[in-house]
């Protein structure tokens, strides 16, 4: 487990529709052998009951069971948190992993981000990514954007936020929304310096 411990990441979901995205997401980090911290909402929670028919129990530890089973993942691998466990690793700026992405990423999560509410874990980890000089990535779902929505992404982007609207591109020629998902999913990777073999990267696909 050493090697997992050396490549931690938090990965949150949020209430904003897209979960595909993040489950996908969850799927390809453990497969690259990352520890997730995971961390959702109770939004989220309903969003994925909607999206993709997967009812959470509202418990962390039975949705760590839950998810380790359907992914078929090592227990030690993945560890999710409540929404007010303050004693988590992802609380503190001594022992939070550096990259972190919140994936769906909802328009009231970016603004209690934005200003550094701090009502609850995955608003907390976010705040201390940001402070820590971390990576913080977010996979907004939302359209059409507000001038509030865009004056607290464009807040974000000037302290080094990455935005990254759920905005998939067309042209590796999809055929399936599994293919639009692996879209945003690869490019999240590539942001975290992931290897990734979803989506050829443009002008090197050999067709």
């Amino acid at each position: 487990m050493n090697q997992i411990n050396n490549k931690a990441i938090t990965l949150a979901f949020t209430g904003a529709s897209g979960a595909p995205y993040g489950l996908r997401l969850l799927q390809c980090l453990l497969a690259a052998e990352y520890q997730v911290h995971l961390l959702i909402s109770s939004a989220a929670r309903v969003v994925l009951a909607t999206e993709h028919d997967m009812k959470l129990p509202g418990n962390p530890q039975a949705i760590q069971e839950t998810l380790v089973e359907y992914l078929g993942c090592d227990s030690e691998q993945l560890q999710v948190y409540g929404k007010d466990d303050w004693f988590s690793p992802v609380a503190s700026g001594s022992a939070a992993p550096k990259q972190m992405v919140v994936c769906p990423c909802s328009s009231g999560s970016v603004a209690a981000i934005a200003h550094g509410m701090s009502d609850n874990l995955i608003e907390r980890a976010a705040d201390v990514v940001i402070k820590e000089r971390g990576q913080l990535i977010l996979v907004v779902r939302e359209t059409p954007f507000s001038t509030l929505h865009l004056e607290n992404m464009l807040k974000l982007s000037q302290m080094g936020v990455t935005i990254m609207p759920a905005a998939p591109g067309f042209y590796h020629q999809p055929s399936s929304i599994e293919d639009l998902v692996d879209f945003m999913v690869a490019r999240v990777l590539d942001h975290l310096g992931i290897e990734q073999k979803m989506v050829p990267r443009w002008g090197y696909d050999s067709r």
